[in-house]
Formats: structure tokens, sequence, C-alpha cells
């Protein structure tokens, strides 16, 4: 298999986020055939449409970024049965102007982050909404819902084995779904 580029969002914004500390586990795990790198997003300024015709800098900055991938793996967490504010800027940010989204055609996978019980389900699938306008190959097995995530980190270090085995599954299964659907 090609090395494929991959680059790694975190929806959480919080410096000790729980969805970095997996973010950084996948990448620790991941094939040699995925070279990961996280895109931060929280200095992206709210997206507004009057500023198409002269984006901000760092907006061009993120989209041309992006635009080097070949693939995005989603980390989230679940804010209001939804995915953080922060998360859904980057994705209107990276889809605009119409018509010339960053993200189109790139294969992704969804990994939901939460110290809670549920996985945070709701944020993952209200995700993959936008993913599908967005024209994005969503892997769809094996699903990643991480639940009662605070108690399985012993500070950035995954201390639970099955959790640890499920991840390296899930990263595995990622590489051979981007090697399919990457341009």
């Amino acid at each position: 298999m090609a090395s494929r580029k991959i680059a790694v969002i975190i929806g959480s914004l919080r410096k000790d986020s729980f969805n970095r500390k997996v973010a950084k586990t996948l990448m620790l795990l991941a094939p040699p055939t995925l070279e990961m790198e996280i895109i931060e997003i929280g200095q992206l300024p709210l997206y507004n449409q009057d500023d198409d015709a002269a984006p901000p800098p760092v907006y061009t900055e993120f989209r041309d970024k992006l635009k080097e991938f070949d693939g995005v793996l989603f980390c989230t967490p679940e804010y209001n049965r939804s995915v953080p504010a922060a998360l859904k800027n980057a994705i209107d940010v990276g889809s605009r102007p119409y018509g010339q989204s960053a993200w189109g055609s790139k294969p992704c996978a969804v990994v939901s982050v939460t110290p809670g019980a549920l996985g945070a389900f709701g944020a993952n699938h209200h995700l993959r909404q936008s993913l599908v306008f967005l024209n994005m190959p969503a892997m769809q097995q094996p699903e990643a819902y991480l639940a009662n995530i605070a108690s399985q980190y012993d500070g950035d270090n995954l201390t639970n084995d099955s959790t640890k085995a499920f991840l390296q599954k899930f990263v595995d299964a990622f590489a051979v779904w981007v090697e399919r659907h990457a341009d």
C-alpha cells in the first residue's frame, strides 16, 4: 500500500481533552501506510459568507492545508447531542466558498469520545450527516463510540487493553478504507 497523509481533526479545544489523547493514541497505533497529522481548528474565526470574496488568511491557510491530505480522521466529543461549535465551524470554513470544498471526496472516519456512558453517539451521527453532504466516504465499520474514557487513561497513556485492541482494529481498518477510497 502507498503511504497516505491523514488530517486528524479534534473537535475539542481543551488542551488536555480526551479526544486529543485518543487521537494521539490512534496516531501511535497507525500502520506505517498512514502519515497522520493533527490540524488545529481553534484559531479559525466563525465562518461568515461575507468573507468569501476576501477570506481571512487563516481560512485560506486552513483550506490549502486540508487539500494536502488524502483522508481525514475526526475525533469529537458530544455537546448537546451534536458536535462542538469549533468542529462545525471548521467544516464550514473548509467547505466554502460553495463548489470549492477542501473536504470533497476525502475518505474519513469518525471517533466519538466521552467520559459519559453513551459514547457520544449523537455527535458521531450528527457529524456523519455533514460528511454525506461534503461527499466524504465515511468508514461504517468498525464504529467507534468510546464511553467512560476518563477512567482509561493515566496521563496520556491508555491503560485499558481492550480499548487499545479496539483502537488498533479501528485504525487498521481505516488504513484499508483510505487506500480503497483515496483518489
